[in-house]
């Protein structure tokens, strides 16, 4: 039998590699779980108060554009966080962001971009996603350094315009997975500027936006609005997963121009499910308390304290400025990994997993990502015993 050929590119997903890496016992302690992002933080006190009183719903099939009081929800906390305005036209509710981006490409990507093969650009290292949507399109992915050199962000504008001009979706994530970076009001807006001059939409990955050090990321919505950008180049997405702890839930949202949120709906029309009722009327009530991600946040802040405290002084080390992920400079990221498993129990991720190997050179070799969400004392705990086997 026949196979399509277009994912033969991907390599295996970072977890199952990992588990074929750490495929052997541990010499060490109590092993300490630092792989994945899975918030572990306590959820919302109402959520299941307000599942429980909207049980029933389950019994019908919910609206595919989403209620009204979501959109509404939603449409406030963007006016709240972002000072943007948006109609219920330019939101579309989801089954957690990994939908959205994926069927992005689907819904926004055409089949030919200036007679030749479309482009699609995206960070390296990045979320996984982003490749597996802009093959499922047939597409180009093209991978772009981000870097200490380039301050953990692509560098977009150094491209070459005959490629530039190929380009018809460019995702950026920020704050970064891995890297924890922020991209700031003026990189948005010469991205902005850049996608109106060749002619491509910026799919924003902002998922880790409500967990930060010093100041709120600003947002590609944000800065649109501020600059007149056209609300066709860009779309964004948001997740109750990281500003909620709530990655079971499975909720979140894409919000850009009119045309484009058309799109992804007639799109989920034919081959997606929208949320149950009663995800949808827990999600409205989360999305609309501040009280919750405020104390979130501040169990972030004490973790990082925690963390300064334990590699002071290590050369190369960087408090991220969002997400609660460690970018820890290693001699080898797969090395690392294996000597931190089995001398002590700590399960970390080679940072080469995330990203791909472009001329030769894969940036996320010489890293590690550390995930920061294990209870505090069992934290501590993982990070000093990594710290004393690998930078001892």
């Amino acid at each position: 039998m026949a196979f399509p050929e277009r994912f033969s590119n991907l390599p295996d997903y970072a977890f199952p590699r990992l588990r074929k890496l750490l495929d052997v016992h541990p010499a060490g302690g109590e092993p300490v779980a630092m792989t994945i992002g899975e918030p572990r933080h306590p959820m919302p006190a109402f959520v299941g108060e307000v599942l429980a009183a909207n049980l029933s719903g389950f019994a019908l099939y919910p609206p595919n554009e989403g209620t009204p009081e979501l959109l509404a929800a939603i449409s406030g906390w963007i006016a709240r966080r972002y000072g943007a305005t948006l109609g219920p036209d330019r939101i579309m509710p989801l089954n957690g962001t990994r939908e959205g981006l994926f069927d992005a490409c689907m819904a926004l990507c055409p089949e030919t971009k200036g007679g030749k093969r479309p482009v699609v650009l995206m960070p390296n290292p990045f979320y996984q996603v982003y490749a597996a949507a802009a093959l499922s399109v047939g597409a180009e992915p093209v991978y772009v350094p981000a870097t200490a050199a380039t301050g953990f962000l692509p560098d977009y504008a150094g491209l070459a315009p005959d490629l530039l001009d190929r380009v018809a979706v460019a995702y950026l994530c920020s704050p970064a997975n891995p890297q924890g970076a922020i991209a700031s009001r003026d990189y948005l807006a010469d991205l902005l500027s850049l996608a109106e001059r060749h002619g491509f939409v910026l799919l924003a990955d902002e998922c880790y936006s409500e967990i930060w050090r010093d100041a709120p990321p600003p947002g590609a919505l944000q800065v649109a609005a501020e600059t007149g950008a056209d609300p066709e180049r860009v779309a964004v997405f948001h997740s109750l997963s990281k500003r909620s702890n709530l990655p079971g839930l499975r909720s979140g949202f894409v919000a850009g121009g009119p045309q484009s949120i058309a799109r992804f709906r007639q799109l989920r029309n034919y081959g997606g499910a929208p949320l149950p009722l009663p995800i949808q009327r827990v999600s409205e009530r989360v999305w609309s308390d501040e009280a919750h991600v405020d104390e979130n946040r501040a169990l972030y802040h004490e973790k990082f304290r925690i963390a300064d405290q334990v590699f002071s002084g290590l050369q190369g080390y960087r408090t991220p400025e969002g997400g609660f992920f460690l970018w820890l400079p290693v001699e080898d990221g797969e090395a690392a990994a294996l000597k931190l498993w089995r001398e002590t129990g700590v399960r970390v991720l080679p940072g080469a997993y995330l990203a791909r190997d472009v001329g030769g050179d894969n940036p996320g070799k010489g890293y590690i990502r550390v995930a920061m969400v294990a209870p505090r004392e069992e934290m501590q705990r993982g990070l000093i015993s990594l710290r004393d086997c690998l930078y001892g």
